[in-house]
């Protein structure tokens, strides 16, 4: 009898500490695109364990997460596109803005986008730009102000690209004068055709670090996101990033909960607490990118708040367009690019 209270007593404790434990939060996101410390200032503040893992394009997050239907994942930070399309392919679920009590300081510009109309499915985490980055070093200031500058022979196996489909083609797709967002299979393979002409001028795709390639001396210029170059100018002050006169590229990385997630009130806590203005700030500050968060760019150095790298300008953004989801065209995408790295 002794024996069968006692064991019933065991299971009872262990009942209550299996209660007590938190689940484990899984968050996959872009590489270096969050401090160690604000995930660390999460646990200590909720009990609320993180695990982390990275990956260095759009499309090899959703081959991922559609294979597995979203299970085993939380939270997902995908861009403007991908998000669109994930939506409609119900990877992903709605998420309850009552629960987040710093929802309102986002700006209202970056919200209710054609790609997650009244943002029931995203909250925007960080946003920006694609442009060209260059070191004054090797290129006087000034020289480079457009895309198709990238062409000249004079840049023979010096440039980087990011090993983004969408990115490179929306490049050899501005130089044409075509939307980025093009479904018109000519348009694309007219991309196609222009981007085999740079080849010989690039010496490597880079998409999880492209800025040490640059603070490496392996190039001298090449395609950038902009936050890559504020970290990399931090180093070198002589690196710097231009906006192209046929226009950048747009886009907004949001967070969404996964049509599998296992921890969705966890999930809300976690977006909730990156939301808060000086959480924020410390994400902005480290990796360099846009806040969409109005009151945390208040409290950003002047300096900061002030680099058109970071925040540009209305000038800055003359031709600029976002990326939207191109629906079944992708796949042509998909196979001129194939064809573009395989150098065919």
């Amino acid at each position: 009898m002794r024996k069968i209270l006692f064991a019933s007593l065991l299971l009872l404790c262990s009942s209550f500490v299996i209660a007590a434990e938190k689940p484990t939060l899984v968050l996959y996101n872009w590489s270096e695109y969050l401090p160690k410390q604000v995930l660390r200032q999460f646990t200590k503040e909720t009990g609320i364990p993180v695990r982390y893992s990275t990956y260095d394009s759009n499309e090899a997050m959703y081959a991922k997460v559609k294979t597995v239907k979203g299970v085993g994942y939380d939270l997902l930070v995908p861009s403007t596109y991908y998000l669109d399309r994930m939506r409609r392919e119900g990877l992903l679920q709605k998420i309850d803005k009552a629960k987040l009590s710093n929802f309102g300081h986002l700006n209202p510009r970056l919200l209710n986008q054609s790609y997650d109309p009244n943002n029931d499915y995203s909250i925007p985490y960080l946003w920006g730009t694609t442009g060209i980055g260059y070191n004054t070093d090797k290129i006087p200031a000034g020289r480079l102000t457009s895309w198709v500058n990238l062409w000249e022979p004079a840049y023979k196996n010096k440039l980087l690209l990011l090993n983004d489909m969408r990115e490179v083609f929306s490049m050899g797709l501005r130089t044409l004068g075509y939307s980025i967002n093009t479904t018109d299979e000519n348009q694309i393979r007219a991309a196609y055709e222009k981007l085999t002409e740079l080849m010989p001028n690039v010496r490597v795709f880079d998409s999880e670090s492209p800025k040490t390639k640059f603070l490496a001396g392996e190039v001298v210029a090449g395609m950038l996101w902009n936050g890559e170059v504020f970290q990399a100018s931090q180093e070198n002050p002589n690196i710097r990033y231009v906006y192209p006169k046929e226009g950048a590229t747009l886009w907004v990385d949001s967070l969404v909960i996964s049509a599998g997630a296992q921890n969705v009130d966890a999930a809300h806590q976690f977006i909730d607490f990156v939301l808060r203005p000086e959480i924020a700030r410390q994400i902005n500050e480290e990796v360099g990118y846009s806040s969409p968060n109005l009151a945390a760019i208040q409290l950003l150095p002047e300096k900061m708040r002030n680099n058109r790298a970071i925040y540009p300008t209305d000038e800055d953004l003359q031709n600029a367009e976002f990326q939207t989801d191109v629906g079944e065209a992708l796949s042509i995408y998909d196979r001129y690019w194939q064809r573009l790295k395989a150098g065919r």
